[in-house]
């Protein structure tokens, strides 16, 4: 089985519980979404892959009750089978699905695509979906035209490394025309509603990279986090920060 980076591999494993407490969820209209342009109805099949802990499951479990996830990291399928123990996840990366051909009537990563944007992978979730399918990618992206949330990637960055991020634009590398169509792109506006230990604390420290650090990096991170929170006047003494997101959710066509 292919290897999973070292920033997924350590930094989930270590944080599986905070990152269920600490991410976003998605935006109710997201639904009309998933059912009008994938085509998810009460009897598809479909398959959630790099389903982490299942926040994004959940929400395809309440649209159908055929949902396969599929997850390389222990530590995350432990969490995700504590809160879904009715929904199947199996051991798997995207390089090497394991699911029989035409398996699926859609396909969706949350959250997880460019981990393993390939053709590989591409190839591998062509094999596993029907013809006529759709891969559906989609991503919380955190709104920067509000400063302390453009600080907070100001804190995180110089610790990515060469962590596979969103925001470089290299996942869309592999959709050169063999095995999907172009990726088309639907925005939802979202905020993440909470207290400031869930919505930045929980969040930002199960980052990846972040989660993957030296004790005293990460005591660093956790410094300026909390600074920021205790010194910036749209967040110091709030009870309830909303923390501001643009949901992309991008459709992408299987070519037969």
């Amino acid at each position: 089985m292919p290897v999973v980076h070292t920033a997924a591999q350590v930094g989930f494993s270590t944080q599986a519980g905070t990152y269920t407490q600490g991410r976003p969820d998605y935006p109710q209209a997201l639904d009309a979404w998933l059912t009008d342009v994938l085509g998810i109805h009460p009897h598809s099949t479909v398959v959630d892959l790099g389903a982490g802990t299942g926040k994004f499951t959940r929400r395809l479990t309440s649209l159908t009750d055929q949902v396969i996830a599929v997850e390389p990291v222990d530590a995350m399928r432990a969490e995700f089978a504590r809160h879904l123990p009715d929904t199947q996840i199996v051991q798997g990366t995207a390089q090497a699905i394991p699911l029989a051909d035409a398996t699926a009537d859609a396909l969706v990563c949350a959250q997880a695509f460019h981990w393993f944007a390939s053709q590989a992978a591409l190839s591998q979730i062509h094999r596993v979906l029907k013809p006529g399918a759709a891969l559906g990618l989609v991503w919380n992206v955190r709104d920067e035209s509000v400063d302390w949330v453009a600080e907070i990637t100001r804190i995180i960055t110089p610790y990515e490394g060469d962590t596979p991020r969103f925001h470089t634009g290299d996942w869309r590398l592999p959709f050169d025309g063999q095995y999907f169509a172009e990726p088309q792109l639907s925005c939802f506006n979202y905020v993440h509603a909470g207290n400031a230990e869930t919505v930045i604390m929980n969040r930002f420290l199960s980052v990846s990279f972040i989660a993957a650090l030296p004790a005293a990096d990460k005591a660093v991170v956790t410094e300026q986090l909390r600074e920021l929170i205790n010194s910036h006047p749209a967040l110091r003494g709030r009870e309830t920060i909303d923390f501001p997101y643009q949901t992309q959710a991008y459709v992408c066509r299987r070519l037969d």
